[in-house]
């Protein structure tokens, strides 16, 4: 279903019991709300679990890029406030992470607990310049241009040919994102930096890596967040690439189910 939020349409999927604890995720650049198929099942169970396409993303409407981080943490809050939720549990991955950070930091009061997957505190040199040639590909070629390099730098080419049904799944998500979509949340995501704030968390925090990812968020980059925030867990996903939820779900979604019950 669509509602409006921070004045734009953004497209949200809702599971679960309507009086339920509620868990809110928020995807990463060229990620929509099919990001978490293998993760529904196991959290809807007993909590109200609110999947949001980020602007520009699977079936939400886009804007004009470049968006900010504070546009996309009111798109997440404005979801609250059209869906009339007072708290949730805030949790994504890549940019989605970052923006589940930005707003458990500036919006404690909403949020319960805060789960920033598979991304980084700070930008660095080397991350940020990833991302130039992949702008200048999508600008000549479309989204579609980045398609296959971004599945690549996702999974193992282990877990591509072991498993075609979910890269597909993958791929299309990426397709339905739209040029505004990927340009608006790049510039979002460089402008990273919450690294001196990670131990002004007011609530709980679980951190969670992929064991193999050696660029988005190695375990170590993500372990070193944690220790820098009073009381945090941080689990790593064995055998997980970038896109841990995916390529290790069952060991996401017992490390958060085992976080929302310590709630």
């Amino acid at each position: 279903m669509k509602v409006k939020a921070n004045g734009i349409e953004l497209n949200i999927e809702q599971s679960g019991p309507q009086g339920a604890p509620c868990v809110t995720l928020v995807t990463g650049i060229t990620n929509d709300h099919t990001l978490w198929e293998d993760n529904v099942a196991a959290l809807s169970a007993n909590h109200r679990l609110i999947r949001i396409d980020s602007r520009g993303h699977g079936l939400s409407d886009s804007s004009p890029a470049p968006y900010s981080l504070k546009t996309l943490v009111a798109d997440v809050v404005g979801v609250w406030d059209a869906l009339n939720i007072e708290r949730s549990v805030v949790g994504g991955l890549g940019l989605g992470g970052i923006v589940a950070a930005e707003t458990a930091l500036t919006h404690p009061a909403r949020v319960s607990g805060v789960v920033p997957i598979s991304c980084r505190a700070r930008m660095v040199p080397e991350y940020r310049t990833m991302w130039q040639p992949l702008i200048d590909k999508a600008k000549a070629g479309g989204v579609a241009a980045i398609a296959e390099t971004t599945l690549g730098r996702w999974f193992a080419e282990e877990f591509r040919a072991a498993h075609p049904d979910v890269i597909e799944r993958m791929r299309a998500a990426i397709l339905r994102t739209r040029l505004d979509g990927y340009l608006g949340c790049i510039a979002a995501l460089l402008e990273l930096d919450w690294a001196d704030r990670l131990g002004t968390f007011r609530m709980p925090v679980m951190y969670v890596s992929g064991e193999l990812d050696r660029v988005g968020a190695p375990a170590q980059v993500v372990q070193a967040m944690c220790d820098a925030t009073p009381g945090a867990t941080h689990a790593v996903l064995p055998g997980a690439t970038h896109i841990s939820v995916v390529s290790n779900p069952e060991a996401f979604n017992q490390a958060m189910l085992g976080f929302l019950a310590r709630l």
